[in-house]
């Protein structure tokens, strides 16, 4: 696969530019389009030259602090569109955590059935994936379930639709695949020279255990929340009587 040179590269700086055209077209501010973007480019140039220690001397410890520092950072993304309501962040957290470990354990040790379960090589890039996917259907079923409740829908009611408008994205995903886009992962091996059938194997697990750990982590977050809601409002119905 050819290498794409810093130089080369400054030429995706254009859709960039071509988004924040339309903001300002339509009057309105690109400034998060632009430092969204740098974020992404610091970022990415820094988790590489990371990676390039980490993959060089694998650590169980250093590979242990990545994950804390990947899981922190998305449970804090996972809970932008309520972070002005108390309450969110731990549930994000706990969910976000049982969600992917369980996947990680199934993918490492069962589908992969690799040796060494620390070795960034593979666990980074897996974590990666699956926080990122999971964090998403944690932001959508947050906010989906406070407003429903703020709507006045009923608590389990709030629940089913905030569930279903969390997995949405991942549906999507399963029912276009193959027929509208290849994913990422695949498209990255095919180009790397891997055979396609070999890179439809590894897009296969991860697309079940993407969906899987989506759907746990949205489902255990409004489990959380719904026994925090019960809980206040069974304590402001014994504070009135």
């Amino acid at each position: 696969m050819p290498t794409i040179s810093w130089l080369s590269l400054s030429w995706c700086a254009l859709p960039v530019l071509m988004i924040c055209g339309i903001y300002l077209y339509w009057q309105g501010k690109p400034s998060e389009i632009l430092l969204s973007s740098a974020r992404m480019t610091l970022q990415l140039i820094g988790v590489g030259y990371i990676l390039v220690a980490l993959f060089g001397n694998p650590s169980i410890w250093l590979t242990l602090v990545v994950l804390v520092v990947m899981i922190s950072a998305a449970s804090w993304i996972a809970i932008r569109p309520v972070r002005h309501h108390k309450g969110f962040l731990k549930p994000a957290f706990i969910a976000l955590g049982l969600a992917v470990t369980l996947h990680l354990l199934i993918t490492l040790k069962l589908v992969l059935d690799v040796d060494v379960w620390y070795e960034p090589r593979v666990m980074i890039p897996l974590a990666g994936m699956y926080f990122a996917n999971t964090m998403n259907a944690i932001s959508l079923a947050a906010e989906r379930y406070h407003a429903e409740l703020h709507e006045g829908k009923d608590e389990k009611q709030a629940r089913l639709n905030a569930f279903h408008a969390a997995m949405i994205p991942q549906v999507n995903g399963l029912l276009a695949v193959g027929l509208v886009a290849l994913p990422g992962m695949m498209t990255g091996q095919i180009l790397s020279g891997v055979s396609p059938l070999i890179a439809v194997r590894y897009q296969i697990m991860i697309m079940t255990m993407i969906l899987g750990t989506s759907g746990m982590g949205a489902a255990m977050m409004l489990w959380l929340l719904g026994r925090r809601y019960r809980n206040v409002s069974a304590a402001i119905t014994e504070a009135k009587k």
